[in-house]
């Protein structure tokens, strides 16, 4: 079995993957039709993630402690957690390979572009923008997910790559940036629908989506190249985040995408997992 990325199937509240070499059963809310495959398939999950009567893992195989596995042209290092995440969100993989090759085909007489990538996780848009010839500054409230992305570039041997790691509180980052007139060819941006800074500081999503998204427009550069804006809160729909960036975007010219991010397989539904919006020049 080879060491990439698949997604096998999703139904009955469940979804169904392949990390590698290792099968795993999650719970999948917005699954709501019949599983495709059958329960054969179904059965050779390697562990089971259940949050009933609490959040455990239910290993049929005794997994390591962690592993890698490859998607789309980059490598993840992948450990299971007490809340059932990984280190990777694969609906994201799209973005890598388009920021990869956006990046790619800049003009080679412009100076390197500057990417920041905020809320950053475990660092796919940071790696895909660093093999795309950027210098990026990666930045995430904990410095759990720091020292967890730093892992992925070097597995990636990206560890002499251009790249900043910051733990940090965004808002007061980007205010810190905006003093510094400091500025970026492309932003990209995760934010949770709930979360606390380094040193406790509240972030809720619906109070602070508007001065975060006016924040990141003003740190773009006159040659800018694209804002990124994706999130898995509930009732933030493609509508929603196009509606947040072409408000603040009106006097770019530029054109905005949006759709559903979605977990894609052979022999099954598309499973929608979040929403995205993306202003490019």
């Amino acid at each position: 079995m080879d060491n990439s990325y698949e997604f096998l199937d999703s139904g009955e509240g469940l979804k169904l993957e392949r990390f590698g070499p290792y099968i795993l059963q999650r719970p999948c809310a917005q699954a709501v039709w019949k599983k495709q495959l059958s329960k054969n398939e179904w059965d050779k999950a390697h562990a089971i993630f259940t949050r009933e009567p609490d959040n455990r893992w239910i290993e049929k195989t005794k997994l390591p402690h962690s592993w890698t596995c490859d998607v789309d042209g980059l490598a993840f290092k992948i450990q299971p957690t007490d809340f059932g995440h990984l280190g990777i969100f694969a609906e994201q993989r799209p973005f890598w390979s388009w920021i990869r090759t956006t990046l790619q085909k800049r003009d080679k007489n412009l100076p390197k572009a500057r990417v920041l990538n905020l809320f950053a996780y475990s660092g796919g848009v940071t790696l895909a923008a660093a093999q795309g010839g950027a210098e990026v500054c990666h930045l995430d409230a904990s410095k759990g997910m720091c020292d967890w992305a730093r892992e992925n570039a070097k597995i990636n041997s990206l560890e002499s790559a251009p790249i900043r790691w910051i733990t940090d509180d965004v808002m007061k980052f980007l205010d810190r940036e905006i003093k510094r007139e400091r500025q970026y060819e492309a932003i990209v941006f995760d934010p949770p629908t709930f979360g606390r800074g380094a040193k406790g500081e509240m972030f809720k999503i619906e109070e602070v989506i508007v001065p975060l998204i006016q924040k990141c427009v003003h740190l773009l550069s006159d040659t800018p190249l694209f804002l990124l804006f994706s999130c898995h809160t509930p009732g933030f729909t493609p509508q929603v985040l196009q509606n947040l960036l072409q408000q603040e975007t009106a006097k770019k010219k530029g054109i905005i995408q949006s759709g559903e991010m979605l977990l894609q397989g052979t022999h099954t539904f598309s499973l929608p997992s979040g929403a995205y919006a993306r202003w490019s020049s």
